[in-house]
């Protein structure tokens, strides 16, 4: 399974190197966000800090 970033780099291929490498980075961070939310949203884990570490073992565990 390829990573977040890998699947944002394919689509804005074609740009620069640098670029390409800082909107991959800011999509994953969107998307680590938008995870977060939900996450918090169907649970009463009320600390972000919590919901990050939470996301860095499942994204570590799924090799994303």
């Amino acid at each position: 399974m390829k990573t977040i970033k890998e699947q944002y780099k394919e689509i804005v291929c074609g740009w620069n190197e640098e670029r390409t490498e800082n909107v991959s980075n800011r999509c994953t961070e969107i998307a680590d966000e938008f995870a977060i939310g939900f996450l918090l949203y169907l649970s009463d884990w009320h600390t972000k800090k919590r919901a990050k570490q939470l996301l860095e073992i499942y994204k570590k565990e799924k090799g994303l």
